[in-house]
């Protein structure tokens, strides 16, 4: 039908019941059919992992509102695969998280691995976070959400692996910005402890916070210029110019193909 509504699958990292889905949820809500597919409980950092060694259980909350005891790629592959497999979305869409996933955090965030397996699996898929902390103040994030999602439905059609990143300032932004991934770090360190029984323990990831200036990345549109950044990634991690240098090692004892002619 012509005026049927386009399917839009929202899913998360922070669980189903978190403020930055619903604020996500209602800001798309007038756009589409919205299901919600997400985990059951905070999965953050969870990266991409999915669950093969253990089956997956699916609560159904409310209607075409769900909740996986699983990552948040397990969430988008059942979403996907399973429950709207007769009528697959249009878009995907995950988040709104609860922090910042610029630079090097697209490596580790559920959020931005949610929106990866739908984008892997054919559906074109924007991740959004909010780069803050708690108190989180989710309106800036879900009206630029609306914008950027009823413009992506507007195209005739979309890149089917399309994977957007959106990081939001906290406050009111002053616009926004088509960004590359940056450089930061939160600190390496490694704290050591002792439980009850003498038997020590490790927290690890670091609390200070520091980025690189570089020019038109993420980082630098939020941190500097209080932009919205948008950053589009995709899933070739092929080195070429490695390949060129390799192309000149020396294996003693095994002959090299050139690639392209196979094993001939």
């Amino acid at each position: 039908m012509a005026d049927k509504k386009p399917r839009i699958l929202v899913s998360n990292d922070d669980g189903y019941f978190s403020e930055g889905l619903r604020n996500l949820v209602e800001a798309v809500t007038p756009l589409g059919e919205v299901w919600v597919v997400a985990p059951d409980r905070e999965q953050s950092a969870a990266s991409h992992a999915i669950s093969l060694h253990r089956p997956l259980r699916i609560t159904e909350v409310r209607e075409r509102w769900f909740a996986v005891d699983g990552t948040p790629a397990d969430s988008a592959y059942l979403a996907i695969h399973h429950l709207m497999k007769d009528d697959r979305p249009r878009i995907m869409v995950s988040g709104i998280n609860h922090g910042a996933n610029l630079a090097d955090d697209v490596n580790y965030s559920g959020t931005v691995a949610a929106a990866r397996e739908a984008a892997l699996l054919g559906i074109p898929s924007i991740a959004f976070s909010l780069v803050s902390r708690a108190p989180f103040d989710f309106q800036h994030a879900a009206r630029f959400a609306r914008s950027l999602v009823a413009a992506a439905l507007a195209q005739p059609q979309l890149p089917p692996r399309m994977l957007l990143s959106v990081n939001v300032p906290r406050g009111e932004p002053t616009g926004y910005a088509i960004t590359r991934l940056g450089r930061h770090s939160y600190g390496y360190d490694v704290v050591e402890k002792e439980d009850p029984r003498g038997r020590k323990y490790y927290w690890i990831g670091g609390s200070s916070y520091a980025h690189e200036d570089v020019p038109g990345s993420d980082c630098n549109a939020v941190h500097l210029e209080r932009r919205i950044s948008v950053t589009p990634l995709n899933f070739e991690l092929t080195d070429t110019q490695a390949m060129t240098a390799l192309a000149g090692w020396n294996l003693e004892g095994f002959p090299r193909s050139d690639v392209g002619r196979g094993g001939d």
